[in-house]
């Protein structure tokens, strides 16, 4: 007996955002791993997002090869339509995905849901009241509608499942480490010496935002530059997010939002990567500079497993500590390297692919005698 092509649609408004973000990651991992197994393996997929910006350029959704539903309508008309229950799926897909918690009725569809973290939950003052209150009642509307969960991490599945989801409905599948392009070093020469930098550095990546515990990682860095064999410069990759930003200090250098190629070369010439949440549902900076050899120094995260020298995000003599140690002790350089060889060749977009797959098809099956009207 054939089975059926699983037709899915997924839900990529995150894409049409200046700064997509760790989703934006997901999501085009996600389609670069579906990508690699190969018409016959991978299902009948389709894009959903609001309309493309004004002018002449192509739409950047559209070059992605895939079909695409481009609503009428902006990004935030799009998603308050959904968030009432006003704009539902279009009709004719077995499974809808929404790669964040902005979901949809998906019809007589069946919804899966990506959930990336609760933490709003478990550090409310690192979010602004406004989001708090969205990202509640957005949960809400997922354990509603959703037939099944994909989680990066059991830290995830835990809050959710304390949340109201089924256990046997969340799935944990962690992110890839394969997505960036391969380093442009002469790209990447060319930003250094823009930033004023010529030789080493340390390297942080991440939105600037209270939860990334940025303040602690600069007093750290302050106590152990004159420590270093030079003023090696910490530079700070990501964009501004909200709430007091960093100040400038002596050595630390903002260089803001990079492109992929020129993210991949910072990776591969710095020291380090240090990565210092106060907590994370997942966890990507730390494995995308692994697949790139840079040793990681990191908080306690998921992604890690074990292959960072980890330090106490709280803690900012340990934070200090952990940057003197993987900034000069090349034993342990050579053994973080090594580590984070092993653990990005684990996290690979077209293992992850093939599970979120085997997600989908168990969800069509389940909802198959139960469609919605």
């Amino acid at each position: 007996m054939t089975v059926d092509r699983l037709r899915l649609l997924m839900l990529v408004e995150q894409l049409r955002r200046a700064a997509s973000g760790g989703i934006g990651t997901y999501v085009r991992g996600l389609l670069q791993g579906l990508d690699s197994l190969g018409p016959e393996a991978r299902p009948d997929l389709e894009l959903l997002a609001s309309r493309a910006g004004r002018g002449s350029r192509p739409d950047p959704l559209a070059q992605l090869g895939y079909p695409l539903h481009s609503s009428r309508l902006p990004g935030p008309l799009l998603t308050r339509g959904w968030d009432h229950g006003i704009l539902r799926a279009p009709p004719g897909f077995d499974v809808v995905h929404a790669v964040s918690l902005a979901t949809l009725e998906p019809g007589r569809a069946a919804l899966v849901v990506t959930v990336h973290d609760l933490l709003w939950r478990r550090l409310p003052d690192a979010y602004p009241a406004r989001g708090r209150l969205w990202h509640e009642a957005a949960l809400r509307r997922a354990l509603e509608r959703a037939d099944g969960f994909v989680v990066p991490a059991g830290v995830v599945a835990d809050d959710l499942c304390r949340a109201g989801a089924r256990r046997s409905a969340v799935t944990v599948i962690p992110m890839g480490s394969d997505h960036l392009p391969p380093p442009d070093l002469a790209a990447g020469s060319i930003l250094l010496a823009r930033l004023g930098i010529d030789g080493p550095f340390l390297l942080s990546v991440g939105t600037l935002e209270p939860r990334k515990n940025q303040e602690r990682l600069v007093e750290a860095y302050g106590r152990i530059r004159a420590s270093l064999p030079d003023a090696w410069p910490l530079v700070l990759v990501g964009p501004s997010g909200w709430g007091e930003q960093v100040r400038p200090q002596p050595g630390v250098v903002l260089a803001g939002l990079v492109s992929p190629s020129e993210l991949s070369a910072l990776y591969a010439m710095a020291r380090l990567l240090v990565y210092v949440p106060l907590i994370e549902g997942f966890g990507l900076p730390p494995v995308e500079a692994m697949a790139f050899g840079a040793p990681v120094v990191a908080s306690p995260l998921p992604s890690t497993g074990g292959a960072a020298l980890e330090v106490d995000p709280l803690d900012t003599e340990s934070i200090a500590d952990g940057l003197l140690r993987g900034a000069t002790d090349e034993a342990l350089r050579a053994d973080l390297t090594r580590l984070g060889a092993e653990r990005s060749a684990e996290l690979g977009w077209a293992s992850i692919a093939r599970r979120h797959l085997a997600v989908w098809e168990g969800a069509r099956e389940s909802s198959s005698g139960t469609r919605r009207g």
